[in-house]
């Protein structure tokens, strides 16, 4: 069921972060996408209850995105893989920000989780130069982009980091919409007659 809600849509859920608190805040499927309880993801759980979720490889660099965000109340996208409460490793996109007070001290951090295992299985079939035709090419944009995202972190640039992160919430916005067109369109053709 939990693989039947995730192809639904790309997009897994919100989540909400009382930072002074330490306090996470999610939707179900993001609370299962992590392997955390959802009545407790629900009421809040500490950050450390989700960055368990994460895979052990991933999880330390995973942690330091997360304060670095915190820390600067910049924007923070992370590609990293999950392992889920069916016991799936999936890998997924994490966009959010934190808000900092008046004093620069972080306050309240919120985004979105898009699951990204059929993008990231294509994108190893496919080697870097290849072209999959069956893809939109905003699919492929959005690849470049978070390619180009994430070498710029590397860059002590902060503008090049802010445009790339611009450029990466626009296109993730033109996706969602994409993603969302499509589960329109399927929806309407199997209430079609005849179908």
């Amino acid at each position: 069921m939990l693989q039947q809600a995730i192809d639904a849509t790309d997009v897994i859920g919100r989540w909400e972060y009382d930072v002074p608190n330490d306090r996470v805040y999610t939707d179900t499927l993001v609370a299962l996408v992590f392997n955390v309880d959802p009545a407790l993801a629900e009421t809040g759980a500490s950050l450390d209850v989700f960055l368990a979720g994460i895979h052990p490889e991933d999880r330390a660099r995973t942690a330091q995105e997360i304060r670095r965000s915190a820390e600067t109340g910049m924007c923070c996208t992370i590609e990293y893989r999950v392992r889920s409460a069916d016991g799936v490793v999936r890998w997924v996109l994490d966009r959010g920000r934190t808000v900092l007070d008046e004093a620069g001290r972080p306050q309240r951090g919120s985004g979105v989780v898009i699951d990204m295992t059929r993008t990231r299985c294509r994108r190893d079939a496919n080697p870097p130069d290849g072209h999959d035709p069956d893809r939109n090419p905003l699919e492929n944009a959005a690849e470049h982009c978070l390619a180009a995202h994430n070498a710029l972190q590397a860059v002590p640039e902060p503008l090049l980091q802010r445009m790339s992160d611009m450029l990466l919430l626009e296109v993730g916005r033109s996706l969602a919409r994409l993603v969302d067109e499509r589960r329109r369109r399927g929806v309407n053709e199997a209430v079609q007659p005849g179908h």
